[in-house]
């Protein structure tokens, strides 16, 4: 039986508290994109495929630049041969009710985007909170389910077209007194921040946004992370445009942090240990996630010694590329960097 022989020391407690904040999620639904239809016909049936492909090669990629790659774009022509499956479904939508769903193979979008030279955003990624505030005849108010249930519909349309987790505030008391719709129209750092500490994410995107007398809408995002502050101005001709700006920016910015090119990895495999593995249970739960990986193909087992798991990496990358990943897993505390091409971590519940 694997034994605890340690505690957490007060380092590692601070570690994890930190990591929390940035904990990623694991999105489903990544190879399946889903396109309304004016018909069944077969014409209609394969261009929907196509767009389709195109929405799981931006989402499994993190960018829309993706699609411009000659190999990429070539795969458009043939979707419909590559869906492993497909059918209809009712939107509810009544100007398009009607759409046409397709699930494509994990590992021939895999095999396609590494051909193609594009990165691979695992299905592990980090949730953001939103912040919207839109002035409106009855003053500035926050955008939620109340006040603006199509805008916010929308909003989780394009979050999940994309497959960026978002999480909502919930508007209560205490976000009331926290951050006011005056206050979060000015885009102030501290108190976005300060607002959305009860939430516990690292990723926040606030935005504003205004129609003007000619029907144009006028508006501006700021997207923070760990990592700063990124500001975007709009003044798209639609509401819609302006909420795929917002949710661009962050997938982009997401993607250009944590997406990862497959490259040449050691012909031995990447060498990996965790720390403090209590249980089978521990076991299992870190070889599963390791194996889910797409740029993992197999997680060997090579020894466990008292609480220590040793293992063996057979993936697509080296340390330092599987690292940008796997530090997204709020259980896999990292113990310094990638040493020596070996990857060090500690197991927390």
């Amino acid at each position: 039986m694997i034994r605890l022989v340690a505690q957490w020391s007060a380092v590692v407690l601070l570690a994890c508290w930190l990591a929390a904040a940035a904990r990623a999620e694991v999105v489903g639904d990544l190879y399946t994109g889903q396109v309304p239809v004016a018909d069944r016909s077969q014409q209609e049936l394969a261009r929907a495929a196509s767009a389709a492909l195109a929405e799981v090669l931006v989402k499994v990629s993190g960018s829309a630049e993706v699609l411009d790659l000659p190999e990429v774009a070539a795969s458009l022509d043939n979707a419909l041969s590559q869906a492993q499956q497909f059918s209809y479904a009712r939107t509810g939508d009544e100007h398009r009710p009607l759409a046409a769903r397709f699930e494509f193979d994990r590992g021939w979008v895999g095999d396609l985007l590494t051909r193609a030279g594009a990165p691979i955003w695992t299905a592990n990624r980090p949730a953001v909170l939103l912040w919207l505030v839109q002035d409106t005849a009855r003053g500035r108010e926050f955008v939620n389910r109340d006040s603006a249930p199509e805008l916010l519909a929308q909003l989780e349309a394009d979050f999940e077209r994309r497959g960026v987790p978002l999480r909502l505030p919930l508007y209560d008391l205490a976000d009331a007194a926290a951050l006011s719709a005056e206050q979060a129209w000015r885009l102030n750092t501290t108190a976005l921040r300060q607002a959305s500490s009860r939430y516990g994410v690292g990723e926040i995107l606030a935005g504003r946004m205004t129609q003007l007398s000619s029907g144009q809408w006028l508006g501006d995002w700021a997207y923070l992370s760990a990592h700063g502050r990124i500001d975007r101005s709009a003044t798209p001709e639609s509401v819609e445009r302006f909420l795929a700006s917002g949710v661009g920016l962050v997938a982009e910015d997401m993607a250009r942090r944590y997406a990862v090119a497959a490259g040449a990895a050691p012909a031995s495999g990447v060498a990996m240990s965790v720390a403090n593995v209590r249980s089978y249970a521990d076991y299992a739960a870190i070889v599963t996630w390791l194996e889910g990986l797409e740029l993992i193909e197999h997680a060997n087992v090579e020894q466990v010694r008292g609480d220590r798991l040793e293992l063996r990496l057979r993936a697509q990358a080296d340390a330092a590329r599987l690292a940008a990943i796997i530090e997204l897993n709020r259980h896999l505390v990292p113990v310094g960097g990638a040493v020596d091409g070996e990857l060090s971590y500690q197991w927390r519940n």
